[in-house]
Order: structure tokens, then sequence, then C-alpha cells
């Protein structure tokens, strides 16, 4: 009995980790041919926490997980690019807070302006942005005290995450990736990017090696 238990949880927990959807822009790398320069800006967050929380605490706590994601994709940007892997910088996430708080640019407004105008003020050839679904403060770490019951009755899932890159010419998406966050994608916000992103990384468009292998 405990052996199929076993199997149907590493059933399950693949199946959710494999309920993600790539899409990459068909006219990607045309578009995409003089980009050097990305800037990474908060993600935005909508939380469903299940401990009562007030409307303006929520929105504080909000601001706190999209900032965590920003800084954890800063992060695993750097450290590849370190190894060479990628063929366009990221602009620095401080610079980039900064320059958008001179022109009046906040977390609470930044998803009433477009992407040609970010990048515009940001000076930078697309932005990568994205969405936080999340039942937990992901930022504080994921509870580690779970059993097998936990995947079949959804108190594994903490949410989704969907992260996109945006032509700073055109406004059109490039490349977008979404996923479900569970107790198998990391215990706090810079491991879920971190396994997230390995996940993707094959599939990541501005992958220098992965470029290298198409052409041959």
């Amino acid at each position: 009995m405990k052996k199929i238990i076993l199997v149907l949880v590493l059933l399950t927990s693949m199946a959710s980790f494999g309920q993600k959807n790539i899409y990459e822009n068909p006219r990607f790398d045309e578009m995409t041919e003089r980009h050097a320069v990305l800037a990474i800006v908060p993600f935005i967050a909508h939380l469903e926490l299940k401990k009562t929380v007030d409307h303006d605490e929520l929105k504080v706590l909000a601001k706190k997980e999209g900032y965590a994601v920003q800084n954890a994709l800063e992060t695993y940007f750097s450290k590849r690019k370190k190894r060479k892997k990628f063929n366009v910088d990221f602009q620095n996430i401080a610079n980039t807070n900064a320059i958008l708080a001179q022109k009046g640019i906040e977390y609470n407004n930044i998803d009433t302006y477009t992407t040609q105008e970010l990048c515009k003020i940001l000076e930078v050839d697309g932005i990568v942005s994205g969405n936080l679904s999340l039942n937990i403060l992901l930022s504080e770490g994921v509870p580690t005290d779970f059993s097998i019951l936990d995947y079949f009755s959804g108190d594994a899932n903490y949410g989704r995450i969907g992260l996109k890159i945006s032509d700073g010419q055109t406004g059109k998406l490039l490349w977008k990736y979404e996923n479900e966050i569970t107790k198998k994608t990391g215990k706090n916000t810079t491991e879920l990017i971190d396994k997230m992103m390995k996940t993707a990384s094959r599939k990541f468009p501005y992958d220098r090696e992965k470029k290298k292998k198409n052409r041959d």
C-alpha cells in the first residue's frame, strides 16, 4: 500500500511540475536582433492568504512579494550572465526602480504604463515582467511540515507564476512561461525562480548556447 501511495505522489508531483506553458513569438529572432539590454520590473502579485489580513496590509505584502521575484530573477540572470549564457544584459534593478521612482512610477501604478512607455523611460530594449497568484507569503518561505495527503487535498499547491518578456519597440509579447507553485518547486522565492528558470532554460530565447545549437 505504501508503495502505491508513493507512486501516486510521484506521478502527481511530476504532473503538477509539468503543468507549464511556454510560448515564443515566431518572429522572436527578427524582433530582437538588436536587443542589448532588458529591464526586470516588479511582478504584480495577487494574494489570497488563508489568514485574515486587512486590505492595506495585503497591499504591502503583495508589493513585497512582487519585489522579491524581481530580486530573485536578477540574481538568477546575473549568475548565468557571468558564465556567458545570455546574449543580452540586464539592467541593475536598483537603477530600474530608481528611474521609475523619479518618474512617479511605483508598484501600485506600474501596470498602467505600456511596455513602450516603460522601455523609453528606462532606455532598454525589452521588459521582463509577470504576475503571481499566491495563498502564502513565498518570500518568507514555505512550510516544510507536510504529509502525503497534502498532495491529494490540494494543500501542496501555493499558486501560480507567469513570466513574460515584451518588446520595447512594438510592445508585443516575445516569450512567456507559466508554472504552478507547489511544495516541490522551491522553499522560497529565490529557490522557486532558480528551479523554474532551470526548467525553462532550454527554451529561454536569449540563451547564447541554444542559439548556437540552432545555427549548427
